[in-house]
């Protein structure tokens, strides 16, 4: 295993923005760090969870019934696409306004772990890396593990930056009308980061 290249490959796709690292920035600027620690803890460890179970053959599920991926993509989009409502949606609270009446959360631990399940970029990273970076002539499960370790090494502190970044903005933003642009054109950009998965399903209904 090539470990040079696989720290590139680690750090190049998590730190480019996609629908976790977007979503973790929105979090920090709305509910700031601490509260947004547990969104960060279900993604660094949701993922790499994820790319175990794929790395020990649920992928080979799909190379049997190429259809789930379609249909994973279509849920994928779409709850993405709920999401970045939500987002865009995101109640603000007002200087004058309660606590109580400000109803959004972040997502919880387990929330953002089993959101990396219908999260189109993960699907790609995680096959990706297991197909790149395992190599026939070593121990299999070893080799994943090891890759799942290096996202954790190496990915975590990814999306830490893009947590802390969207939580120093959370002054910057602590006026409602600026929060409601800022969350308005995070949904945005979740959305565009959809592009490729609506682009191929378009092409798949055409004749």
């Amino acid at each position: 295993m090539e470990f040079t290249a696989l720290i590139l490959f680690v750090i190049s796709t998590s730190i480019t923005p996609g629908p976790n690292n977007l979503m973790i920035m929105t979090s920090g600027v709305n509910f700031g760090f601490r509260r947004s620690l547990p969104h960060l803890l279900g993604v660094d460890i949701g993922f790499p969870l994820m790319l175990i179970a794929v790395g020990m053959g649920i992928n080979q599920v799909f190379e049997f019934v190429p259809s789930l991926m379609t249909w994973l993509k279509i849920v994928g989009a779409l709850y993405l696409t709920y999401l970045a409502f939500k987002i865009a949606t995101q109640p603000v609270k007002m200087s004058d306004e309660p606590k109580s009446q400000t109803i959004a959360k972040p997502f919880t631990f387990v929330q953002a772990a089993l959101f990396q399940w219908v999260n189109p970029k993960a699907w790609i990273m995680a096959v990706g890396a297991v197909v790149t970076y395992v190599v026939a002539d070593a121990d299999h499960l070893m080799q994943v593990c090891l890759i799942a370790l290096f996202f954790i090494l190496f990915g975590a502190p990814c999306t830490v930056a893009w947590l802390s970044f969207g939580s120093s903005l959370k002054e910057m933003l602590s006026n409602p009308k600026r929060l409601r642009v800022f969350n308005i054109v995070m949904a945005c950009l979740l959305m565009t980061s959809l592009l490729p998965v609506f682009i191929s399903l378009y092409e798949l209904v055409q004749p």
